[in-house]
């Protein structure tokens, strides 16, 4: 079995990866819709802080959500945890720990990628340099993903990376419908009061394109742009690899060849049962979708603590165990208490 500290610095190395891809392609996509749309459209810079959850850390150090302000603190502040920057370093801090079980080619491409992002991090801020710094970042961390698929062993380790990525991706997509989904619905969810809300479509595709699903969607879809048809697409396609579906599928399948698997892959079967059966209708209040991506967290949650119960040590964990005789086991990082879904 892998050492217990190196599969918890993989499962965070994968999600923290994940999480500067995410974000970066967030950033990306969100000015491109505030330089799309006109000023009457009231596209603010707040939705941001929303989908990452770090509203109330940048208000207590910011007086205003204005667009460098924002930007700056999801881009390169090193206080906030969830920036690009931040995530890079904490990735890279992971895999550190667990070189041993890496290969070579993906440790020099994560080493690249920080020292790059570190000398060039103001560059993401000036909207004229901003695209080509997200752009990088995106296509960075997707040769790393790259790989680390071509390159290592299909084992322990790999699978931790993989259900790292993939709870990270699921908690993200979750997110961003939540908020940028919930903005639409005060107006109406159905493909009819859609085509009354102002720029409906052009939001709505900007939804899609900052989960890199607009043009899958479009293949199945057609050429009409549906607010339901898209959520159910992001929630329960078993085949986009960005579905909330898709990723738990992927999780219980990596968890499947893991030891002491059986609570995680028990709290993982009861939340895609949950969502397998979700009716998503033509028409929704905004509180709905909200309690929808609320209960749908708490699973995802949930599947997160029984991880950490079954292969890292938590305080819970050693509060139920003997005395310890294994050494190789550490505490989870301080900052992955703090991120735990």
């Amino acid at each position: 079995m892998l050492l217990s500290r190196f599969a918890e610095s993989l499962y965070w190395a994968g999600r923290y990866l994940e999480r500067a891809e995410a974000t970066a392609r967030m950033v990306k996509v969100h000015t491109e819709l505030f330089l799309d749309l006109p000023s009457s459209a009231g596209v603010g810079w707040w939705p941001l802080l929303a989908v990452t959850g770090a509203s109330d850390e940048f208000l207590g150090r910011n007086t205003g959500t204005d667009e460098e302000a924002v930007i700056a603190f999801l881009s390169d502040d090193p206080k906030n945890r969830g920036s690009i920057l931040a995530s890079i370093a904490q990735a890279r801090a992971n895999l550190r720990v667990s070189r041993v079980v890496l290969p070579r080619a993906a440790w020099e491409v994560v080493n690249d990628l920080h020292g790059w992002a570190v000398s060039s991090s103001r560059a993401a801020i000036d909207r004229r340099s901003r695209f080509d710094w997200m752009d990088a970042v995106i296509a960075d961390c997707q040769l790393l993903t790259g790989t680390l698929a071509g390159t290592m062993n299909d084992d322990e380790a790999y699978a931790f990376l993989q259900i790292g990525r993939h709870m990270e991706r699921a908690d993200m997509t979750i997110r961003v419908l939540d908020v940028q989904a919930g903005i639409l619905m005060a107006s109406g969810l159905s493909t009819a009061a859609d085509q009354d809300v102002p720029y409906a479509d052009v939001t709505w595709m900007s939804v899609l394109r900052s989960l890199s699903a607009h043009e899958m969607y479009r293949r199945i879809a057609g050429g009409g742009m549906s607010g339901p048809e898209a959520l159910r697409f992001l929630l329960q396609d078993p085949r986009f690899p960005r579905s909330v579906e898709f990723c738990l599928t992927t999780v219980s399948r990596a968890l499947v060849r893991l030891p002491r698997a059986s609570a995680a892959l028990a709290s993982g079967t009861q939340v895609r049962a949950h969502l397998g059966n979700l009716v998503i209708p033509d028409t929704m209040l905004p509180g709905d979708l909200h309690d929808l991506a609320d209960d749908l967290e708490l699973g995802i949650g949930a599947l997160h603590d029984a991880l950490a119960r079954s292969y890292f040590r938590t305080a819970a964990a050693d509060a139920l165990a003997e005395p310890a005789e294994d050494t190789d086991r550490t505490s989870l990082p301080a900052q992955a208490t703090a991120d735990a879904s």
